[in-house]
């Protein structure tokens, strides 16, 4: 088992599916962790109910104050921060003729913006310290593209361009900065897919199963540990094969 002890890391969008997943995983390697989500009672209760020296605060990603606020104090809370993953995502699924200019705002907004907008905050202190880990959560879409979601493949492949920019700018400092990419995982995200729809997916996907968020989180640890400290603006799928 990975040893995260004395690490201290920053989920965000960790009350639920990867995000948390992730976050307990890191408790359990003895990580000091602080989750996110936009209700604070939900962040702390998610949070209590992990086992480990976990915190819940909340966080808007999308919202500039908000983040600019946050990271301060759950920095000074957690005593430096040594791990980012940045996580927190929604969706907005529509064809692109009837994709509104707020659902393709809203999910620029979070999943891109938001990335950009967390990743800036730990830089510094970051390169301070002379040392980190930051691990975007995009998605196989980002790759792929899938019918639906052109707001969501757009915000997903902009986070996979920011971590290879932000890899090149930050290396010398001894951070790296990666992406998982998820494939169909088996969450509430995916839970409102028909198990018609369901079915044609995992039909496609070569292990012919969905994943789970403790595969995705156990290939996070891996990015934030000493053994990928030469692994830098990197994309790691973990779909089955399915963008193969």
């Amino acid at each position: 088992m990975m040893d995260f002890k004395d690490r201290t890391v920053i989920v965000t969008g960790g009350t639920r599916g990867i995000g948390k997943a992730v976050a307990k995983a890191f408790a359990g390697a003895g990580a000091v962790v602080v989750i996110t989500g936009r209700n604070e009672e939900q962040a702390k209760k998610v949070a209590s109910e992990l086992d480990g020296n976990v915190h819940g605060l909340a966080l808007d990603i999308s919202n500039p104050t908000s983040v600019s606020e946050f990271f301060p104090a759950a920095i000074e809370l957690l005593g430096g921060i040594d791990i980012l993953v940045a996580n927190a995502g929604i969706t907005r699924d529509k064809l692109v003729m009837a994709t509104r200019d707020e659902d393709w705002d809203d999910v620029i907004s979070t999943n891109l913006r938001g990335t950009f907008l967390c990743a800036r905050e730990v830089i510094r202190p970051m390169i301070k310290k002379r040392s980190g880990r930051i691990i975007a959560i995009t998605s196989v879409i980002g790759l792929t593209g899938n019918p639906g979601q052109g707001n969501y493949a757009a915000s997903k492949a902009g986070v996979i361009g920011f971590v290879k920019s932000l890899a090149q700018e930050v290396a010398s400092r001894n951070i790296t900065v990666n992406a998982v990419a998820p494939g169909m995982i088996a969450t509430d995200m995916s839970a409102d897919i028909s198990d018609q729809a369901k079915e044609a997916i995992e039909g496609r996907i070569p292990a012919r199963r969905s994943g789970t968020p403790d595969e995705v989180a156990a290939s996070v640890l891996f990015l934030a540990s000493d053994s990928a400290s030469y692994i830098t603006g990197e994309t790691l799928r973990v779909d089955g094969g399915l963008a193969c």
